[in-house]
């Protein structure tokens, strides 16, 4: 079977070259073989085990997570009871975010809404962001 470069795993997997060397670097990713020539060679494990890895990231996953779910991956005769849990830790956080951003949006809508368009000195935009007491919503 033929070895795979890092290029080429980068490219099939989705994720950048030093993003892979990173992976590599905190353990993500085992070390691959290397070809008389020193470069890293990939097996078509290492390429899914990548995607899963760019995947989990997009979804905000953090590295941490990554590592146990990956650690849960590698012994699949295990309860899925702690994947399950990382992924309701970070579906509240997505539903926290949520609230926090309708929250922004909310605000900033009242801020142009209270734009008379006249004179900056009496913009409601300056005046909100120059005194955080006036803003009608907490947020973050």
């Amino acid at each position: 079977m033929k070895k795979i470069t890092i290029g080429e795993a980068a490219r099939r997997s989705g994720v950048k070259v030093p993003t892979v060397r990173y992976y590599e670097s905190i353990g993500l990713l085992a070390a691959p073989s290397r070809s008389e020539g020193n470069q890293r060679s990939f097996e078509p494990a290492d390429i899914s085990r990548l995607a899963f890895i760019r995947h989990a990231r997009e979804l905000g996953f953090e590295i941490e997570a990554i590592r146990t779910l990956l650690t849960l991956q590698d012994d699949p005769n295990q309860s899925c009871a702690s994947a399950d849990a990382i992924a309701k830790a970070r579906l509240v956080e997505v539903e926290q975010r949520i609230r926090s951003l309708t929250a922004l949006k909310a605000e900033l809508e009242t801020m142009v809404e209270g734009c008379g368009r006249g004179r900056v000195d009496q913009c409601r935009v300056i005046e909100v962001l120059a005194d955080h007491g006036q803003c009608t919503h907490s947020h973050h």
